[in-house]
């Protein structure tokens, strides 16, 4: 299993390059740079790419509204060249919240635009040529005259590092899930509950997987997470407190009632009444009471968090859930601890 680790976006982020190297003598596989409301997270993959020689690097993730499907190809193929193919691109579409209330862009048909961007990212990726032809975002046409009156169609000028960037889809509904399963390399779905997953996302990977491509892979999934390996109680529940504000804000701020995926994802996970207290609560400022309304159950599965035994006990589940790749945010309270416990997960996931 493949241990991956997301980048802090909201501050000390060249502090953490600069701790980078001791992460990856740890066994740390790839960094996952988040971009939400913050520094754009472009911006920082290239400085890791300068600052790095061997470990991946990835979007983890880049919404599909805020730039054109050719502006992500053309990016990916960018951070691929500067880091020498070890780019992978993160994609998704994120939520209302932040593209409508951020952006000000629609946030409208965000299976009918994934699926689109990911044609066409892979079509400028191997020179093919791309032409905009109408309201949508739409596969180049095969007439002669390359497009609606906008002149020849254009294809990328550079050769990429590599025809194929390893793409992966951060996606929580169950269409969405289903076409992770079919196009992409990988998929990344956030809080992942090993008990749960099957009746959340089962029938959509199912379905997906009978429609994905031969030459693709198998699909990589890459669970996101907390990790802190501790025989100390009281670390053990301030960690555990971390993974709950967490899910509080997640299950009950990401949205308004009838538009937050996080609180359905909880639903389907079958913590039904939780998530409506929870989302009750935050929405009415009780943001405490909301995170004290999250179930230690949810809390305890999602994470790794306790003695070096009760860790590896969930990182088995996560394995024979599905999992293949941990994306694990380190709790602990000094680097020196974080770096352990990143090599502690190493060696229990082996």
């Amino acid at each position: 299993m493949r241990i991956g680790m997301p980048m802090a976006y909201s501050g000390g982020f060249a502090e953490t390059v600069d701790e980078l190297v001791d992460y990856e003598k740890a066994g740390l596989d790839i960094v996952f740079v988040p971009e939400a409301y913050s520094f754009d997270s472009v911006s920082q993959l290239g400085y890791l790419a300068a600052r790095t020689s061997s470990l991946g690097i990835a979007s983890g993730i880049l919404n599909i509204y805020s730039r054109t499907p050719s502006l992500l190809a053309m990016t990916a193929a960018g951070l691929d060249y500067v880091s020498g193919g070890r780019f992978t691109l993160g994609i998704g579409a994120s939520g209302p919240q932040v593209v409508e209330g951020f952006h000000g862009l629609p946030y409208d048909a965000p299976l009918a635009r994934t699926r689109e961007v990911t044609e066409i990212c892979r079509k400028v990726w191997n020179r093919e040529p791309v032409v905009h032809d109408g309201p949508r975002y739409q596969l180049p046409l095969s007439r002669a005259h390359g497009g609606s009156g906008l002149g020849k169609a254009l294809k990328l000028i550079n050769h990429p590092v590599r025809a194929r960037v390893p793409m992966v889809l951060a996606a929580l509904g169950p269409k969405n899930v289903a076409l992770a399963a079919e196009l992409f390399e990988g998929w990344e779905p956030i809080f992942y509950f090993p008990e749960g997953a099957r009746a959340a996302f089962g029938e959509s990977l199912d379905s997906g997987a009978a429609r994905r491509a031969p030459e693709l892979p198998a699909l990589d999934t890459i669970v996101d997470t907390h990790v802190a390996i501790t025989e100390n109680a009281e670390e053990r529940a301030a960690a555990e407190q971390q993974v709950r504000e967490h899910l509080a804000l997640y299950v009950g701020g990401m949205g308004g009632k009838g538009r937050n995926f996080y609180n359905d994802l909880t639903r389907r996970y079958g913590f039904e009444e939780a998530a409506a207290t929870i989302q009750d609560l935050f929405l009415d400022g009780r943001r405490k009471d909301a995170a004290a309304a999250v179930p230690e159950e949810l809390v305890r599965g999602v994470s790794l968090i306790g003695p070096p035994g009760w860790v590896k006990e969930r990182v088995t589940a996560f394995a024979e859930s599905g999992a293949t790749t941990l994306n694990a945010k380190p709790l602990a309270a000094t680097h020196r601890r974080r770096v352990r416990d990143v090599n502690t997960l190493r060696e229990l996931s082996a």
